[in-house]
């Protein structure tokens, strides 16, 4: 049915016979959706650093790009704040990179001594990524000596996965 307001006709809308939950219930009800939003967000966030983190040759010595056949990468060592030309404990390095895979790469790299993980950091090598992409050579479980070093240029797929692109080794000097 419709009347006339005296300007428009308006459509009589019968009252609406529906109870909102009591404050209490409602509230209860946001924060438990917000507290399972954050758990998921922390989950996934977990869930992809350690996937993302994933990958290399196993600790191996020497170098070169390893590819996968997901278009074209590369990866290579780039000393930032270099006393020589050779990468040593404490130094600060970064990766040039390259690839058709992905418009948004990432780089995860890991370091080890006689097997113990002692270094691992990952950062994004595109234009909106909030930080500099450089991985300080340095970690308190690092305390002294050398480290032979894995990064894995990768991806993210579009269910969340990580896809190595290309791996590079290389050894770091005590």
């Amino acid at each position: 049915m419709s009347f006339w307001d005296g300007n428009r006709w308006m459509r009589d809308v019968p009252a609406d016979t529906t109870t909102a939950p009591p404050p209490r219930r409602r509230r209860f009800i946001g924060a438990a959706a917000e507290a399972l939003l954050i758990t998921a967000l922390i989950f996934g966030l977990i869930a992809g650093t350690a996937l993302a983190a994933k990958g290399g040759n196993g600790g191996g010595k020497g170098g070169g790009n390893k590819p996968n056949g997901d278009g074209s990468s590369s990866l290579s060592l780039m000393m930032v704040d270099p006393n020589d030309a050779v990468a040593n404990r404490g130094d600060k390095v970064t990766f040039a990179v390259a690839t058709t895979a992905t418009e948004k790469p990432w780089v995860a790299l890991k370091c080890y001594q006689d097997g113990v993980w002692v270094y691992v950091a990952s950062h994004g090598f595109f234009d909106t990524y909030l930080w500099e992409p450089n991985f300080t050579l340095s970690s308190s479980a690092w305390t002294d000596g050398g480290a032979d070093c894995n990064a894995e240029l990768y991806r993210v797929t579009s269910n969340g996965r990580s896809r190595t692109l290309t791996t590079l080794s290389f050894y770091v000097q005590p």
